[in-house]
């Protein structure tokens, strides 16, 4: 319990010390699981140029199967054109998928790490918005191609 909390203390007092921070949502589409999802993200950036990015989708697979993610980006940001900002991330992915069988018998499951290549784009439209688009490639037993648009709020 005590080394939680000293973990979790540490990392409250590592964010908000970051320049910039972001939190948001986005809709993603798996093409292996071939479903849309719903999911959270934040952007931690250590330099101008450098940010780590956590997020968690959950996939609306038909029941009796759930697919959920947990992916940790670090993504660098190599050119910026106007009101659009590029960068390539690269980064680990947690996945889970289950099937509930009901009176069937019991759950089964299973949980694969992978990792994650690809690049995305946040679009400067003003005002406290950005809007981002992301393509990444999940290599592990669950691999796919995942599309991603969304919108990030600055904290700051």
């Amino acid at each position: 319990m005590k080394k939680t909390f000293l973990l979790a203390l540490f990392l409250t007092i590592a964010v908000s010390a970051m320049s910039q921070r972001r939190i948001g949502g986005n809709l993603v589409y798996g093409t292996e699981i071939e479903e849309l999802g719903i999911g959270v993200v934040g952007e931690f950036f250590f330099k101008n140029d450098l940010s780590i990015s956590p997020s968690f989708n959950y996939y609306f697979a038909e029941d009796p199967l759930n697919f959920w993610e947990l992916n940790v980006n670090l993504n660098y940001y190599f050119a910026e054109s106007g009101s659009v900002s590029a960068y390539a991330l690269g980064g680990l992915n947690l996945a889970r998928i289950s099937i509930d069988s009901g009176v069937l018998g019991p759950e089964r499951s299973d949980t694969e790490l992978g990792l994650n290549i690809g690049a995305g784009a946040n679009f400067d439209v003003g005002g406290s918005v950005v809007p981002f688009t992301e393509l990444r490639f999940v290599l592990s037993d669950f691999d796919q191609a995942v599309f991603a648009f969304g919108v990030k709020f600055p904290l700051n």
